[in-house]
């Protein structure tokens, strides 16, 4: 193992000494993603040094605020990435290169906090600095994938310092002299999903025009001005109106099929997750949007509605589907945090499973129109109204379609014998069990080789874990239903 040393990526031959940065006064750490074990250090932290940019001070933007709140809330830094194998070949000064292009290109790389200004945070951008480049040597004789395995869950569960701490962290595996692998970490508090594709896409293209839109700092600027403010007030009329009107749901509804899920909670962590590799919903939901125009987010949506719905006996259902944002003007490919939780009521009852798709479709158009809001302003919004209203107002039912949009192949639908044949492979197993907070409901939506890929968090305070699973095969099982047949029911009363 070689003694860790420090060496500047535009000369390598030299070591020198690279002092450790300090903690700000204010600093807030969050905690990683764990468990971690332990690593030994570094072969080599290569200095990768950025210079002449534009910077400032402004506060946080609508979409880090979201993104902060929820990151303090949680208690952890949440972050994106991970590894990726090199082509043979790849140098040390290219993965350097690729570093320093990305907190050159992107204001949201060389972001940090400032806790300084009183009491909300700030965003400060700098224009100069170096972030490191962390190289570690895989034993000779051992897999270099195991060491980027163990060197990336090391640092997802290192804590990340919001003021001291650079957002994006990277590293390298060397494999007898070579590197094999590259290990690359973000705070998500510098990109959601989008912004990360907009990133992947000018990394490998390595494009030199100009970053397009509105920067945060941009963004924060104008959230601040009239325009801002006015599209704020309509967002918030509009949420107060939907606030207002939505059903209170029961504490802890019993279910007849489970008498002992009334309400004394189970013992032990509060949130169960729990994931359904669906290998009929996929091909069953894109039938669905084709033949009724909808998009296949916005399918998933109406058959989460209705689940919920069946599941809990609880209609209209409040929904809060993420809302990317990426629609609104200057903003289509900036690197950043933009999305936010919109929100929005569906009426499902007495319909068909394709009126349900339509109602959610006009639903979820103006939840997209007022995503874009100030989330200080909503949470005083929704503590006042839940104490106006009294307990059972619950709009903690969020949804996230985390897959890429991708044309319509305009393929033949699977026959419904082969559809029901699919969804009996798809396979269900729980996957974690925490206090760590969350929202009480929280489906999150992925592309995976099996299907698509159902990730679901419950607080099992309000909804009983034995409900989990039927919600989950019972949303496969609606899109199933629906594939061949316009007029199949929701079975909402």
């Amino acid at each position: 193992m070689h003694a860790s040393r420090t060496v500047r990526a535009h000369d390598a031959d030299h070591a020198v000494t690279h002092p450790a940065a300090q903690p700000a006064a204010h600093a807030v750490r969050l905690p990683g993603e764990g468990p971690g074990g332990p690593l030994p250090g570094p072969a080599e932290r290569v200095a990768v040094a950025f210079d002449g940019l534009a910077a400032g001070t402004e506060p946080l933007t609508w979409g880090q605020w979201s993104l902060w709140e929820a990151m303090v809330r949680h208690g952890s830094w949440m972050p994106l990435g991970g590894t990726k194998a090199l082509a043979p070949g790849t140098g040390l000064a290219d993965l350097a290169a690729e570093l320093r292009y990305l907190v050159t290109r992107y204001p949201s790389m060389r972001t940090r906090l400032r806790f300084d200004g009183g009491p909300e945070p700030l965003q400060e951008v700098a224009g100069a600095g170096e972030v490191l480049l962390e190289v570690h040597d895989a034993p000779a004789d051992g897999d270099p994938a195991a060491t980027a395995a163990a060197v990336e869950a090391h640092h997802r569960h290192a804590p990340l310092d919001a003021a001291a701490d650079w957002p994006v962290r990277m590293a390298v595996v060397r494999h007898r002299g070579a590197p094999t692998h590259l290990v690359v970490l973000i705070c998500h508090l510098a990109t959601d999903a989008a912004g990360a594709r907009t990133m992947l896409r000018e990394v490998a293209e390595r494009s030199t025009a100009p970053a397009e839109g509105l920067q945060p700092l941009d963004q924060a600027r104008w959230q601040c001005s009239p325009a801002g403010q006015r599209q704020d007030g309509r967002a918030l009329r509009h949420h107060e109106q939907l606030l207002r009107s939505a059903p209170l749901h029961p504490l802890r509804p019993p279910h007849p099929a489970h008498p002992l899920s009334g309400p004394t909670p189970p013992p032990g962590p509060r949130y169960w997750s729990a994931e359904l590799r669906a290998r009929a919903l996929g091909p069953a939901a894109a039938a669905v949007a084709r033949r009724t125009g909808a998009t296949p987010t916005t399918v998933l949506l109406a058959l989460y509605a209705v689940a919920l719905a069946r599941a809990t006996g609880v209609n209209p259902v409040v929904l809060r589907p993420m809302v990317g944002n990426r629609f609104r003007p200057g903003l289509a490919d900036v690197v950043c945090m933009l999305s936010q939780l919109g929100l929005c009521s569906v009426d499902l009852a007495g319909t068909t499973l394709d009126e349900a798709v339509d109602r959610t479709r006009r639903a979820a158009l103006g939840a997209y129109k007022h995503g874009y809001y100030d989330p200080r302003r909503f949470a005083d919004l929704l503590d006042r109204v839940s104490r106006e209203r009294g307990p059972g107002l619950d709009v903690s039912r969020v949804f996230n379609d985390r897959r890429a949009e991708s044309p319509d192949d305009g393929g033949a639908v699977p026959a419904a014998a082969g559809l029901r044949a699919a969804r009996e492979r798809s396979g269900f197993r729980w996957t974690d069990r925490t206090d760590r907070p969350s929202e009480r409901l929280f489906l999150t939506v992925e592309d995976h080789p099996d299907g698509v890929l159902l990730s679901f968090t419950a607080d099992v305070h309000h909804f009983p874990a034995e409900r989990v699973e039927p919600l989950l095969r019972d949303l496969e099982g609606l899109a199933v239903a629906a594939a061949h047949d316009p007029a199949a029911p929701s079975g909402v009363h």
